[in-house]
């Protein structure tokens, strides 16, 4: 269902996230992240005037995973910055992901490492959408959510249950397509 007709209005910002996951011959993989914010007008920065259309940020965050989603090396690029010399200088600090796990608790150790000060907002805020871009990217390739699979002789519970609202196990969504899994609601 699209989202209600807005009322008449003028765009002025567009910030755009974009992720690319990619097998790697080595058995890894790599998700290349970038985040761009590009005003519609003409914006007088600090560092100088930026002309409209040309990206105030324009900022890269590539993480390669091992097939466990730990993180086995990392590294930032920031091509387009509002404080120039200043900005384009903390990429190295993104290494200190490497060890992580994109599904122990990584937003929290991401913040701990590379929150405030010690990382850029906007590529520690592009971080943050690695996690979940690793799923899908690994769904029927590294993990197999089993759907659509037929008969399921598995005895592990398919990965994807009880992570959203829609796959909840006492939900009509794993009723109808996962019954194996359903579990009927506890009346109260």
């Amino acid at each position: 269902m699209p989202l209600s007709p807005p009322v008449p209005r003028a765009l002025r910002h567009t910030r755009a996230i974009h992720v690319d996951a990619f097998a790697r011959e080595d058995g890894l993989w790599d998700l290349d992240a970038r985040i761009s914010d590009i005003k519609t007008r003409d914006i007088q920065l600090a560092s100088g005037l930026r002309p409209a259309g040309t990206p105030v940020h324009d900022l890269n965050l590539r993480i390669t995973i091992d097939r466990s989603l730990t993180i086995v090396d990392a590294e930032a690029a920031s091509d387009s910055v509002p404080y120039p010399g200043y900005c384009d200088t903390i990429g190295p600090a993104y290494k200190s992901l490497i060890g992580l796990s994109l599904m122990n608790h990584f937003r929290l150790r991401l913040k701990d490492r590379l929150s405030g000060v010690l990382g850029c907002t906007h590529l520690t805020e592009l971080a943050l959408v690695l996690p979940t871009a690793a799923l899908q990217a690994y769904a029927n390739d590294v993990i197999q959510t089993r759907d659509g699979d037929g008969e399921d002789a598995s005895t592990e519970r398919p990965f994807q249950l009880d992570r959203c609202h829609a796959l909840r196990v006492d939900g009509p969504a794993v009723a109808r397509y996962y019954p194996r899994w359903y579990l009927k609601p506890v009346a109260c």
